[in-house]
């Protein structure tokens, strides 16, 4: 996964200042980073001053050694003069049939349990049955979206009428994922308003003495999220599936949750209303 706080470069950001931050982000000092690429400190100290030019081949190596975002890295390519490396096809591109065969098995195969994919923002690309299912029940007012319209997970969360009502638990599961989200902001600046609104929710709902406390020590393995639903309270805890060698920048922004029944109540819910 890449760094979480290597920011995207503004687009007149020279070459010099993306790079050393992203050896920042890693914690690399030039030594380690020039062990890892076979090269000599000073040679790292030259390109990140600017007194050298590193070739395209180093350069592309050198990102690959700091696990820079790809587009980042064609970011960084770009500012070197070069042609960026990696593609971003759209997921419904010929390139990515494999991938998209790949995703659809794992959702069919994770029915009737809820399986989403989303994006680095958070959008809602594909939804299993089980997720469907469960979009339906706790975003009623999707229903009504026409079909080309795109759901957030993190707007649907902050709506009057969405996630955020439905959450019994908000008090152990908000904060900790607003850790998270902070996280990915800093790594993607686009998300910080959808973050902050977010964390606006949390202050209204809980107090914001209870949203920037230390998150207590767990109760539990896995944090389970409960909603409280027409067929009764409903709790899940989730794991993230993600492509392991991403070569195009679509591919490398999703993921795949897959949310799993914390008790049996649940997964009766769900076997009888979707399998």
């Amino acid at each position: 996964m890449p760094p979480k706080n290597a920011t995207m470069p503004s687009p007149d950001q020279p070459l010099t200042v993306t790079l050393q931050q992203a050896r920042k982000a890693r914690r690399l000092s030039q030594l380690e980073l020039s062990l890892q690429l076979g090269v000599s400190q000073r040679h790292i100290s030259f390109v990140e001053s600017g007194r050298a030019r590193p070739s395209r081949d180093l350069l592309v190596a050198w990102l690959r050694a700091l696990s820079a975002p790809l587009a980042l890295g064609n970011e960084a390519l770009l500012q070197a003069g070069y042609a960026p490396a990696y593609s971003s096809a759209t997921l419904s591109d010929s390139s990515l049939s494999e991938a998209n065969d790949a995703l659809e098995r794992l959702l069919r195969t994770h029915d009737p349990m809820p399986a989403l994919v989303l994006d680095a923002d958070w959008n809602l690309l594909r939804a299993n049955r089980g997720g469907q299912w469960l979009a339906a029940t706790l975003l009623p007012r999707a229903a009504s979206l026409p079909g080309s319209a795109q759901v957030n997970i993190l707007d649907a969360l902050v709506h009057p009428d969405g996630l955020g009502r439905s959450v019994v638990n908000l008090a152990d599961v908000g904060p900790a994922f607003l850790a998270q989200l902070r996280h990915e902001a800093s790594a993607r600046p686009a998300l910080q308003s959808r973050v902050d609104a977010y964390e606006a929710l949390l202050k209204a709902r809980l107090g914001e003495q209870d949203v920037h406390r230390a998150w207590a020590a767990p109760k539990a393995p896995l944090l389970t999220t409960r909603y409280a639903t027409p067929y009764g309270e409903l709790a899940f805890f989730s794991m993230f599936t993600t492509f392991g060698t991403p070569q195009d920048i679509t591919l490398a922004s999703l993921r795949v949750e897959h949310m799993f029944a914390a008790d049996d109540a649940t997964r009766a819910v769900l076997t009888t209303q979707v399998g």
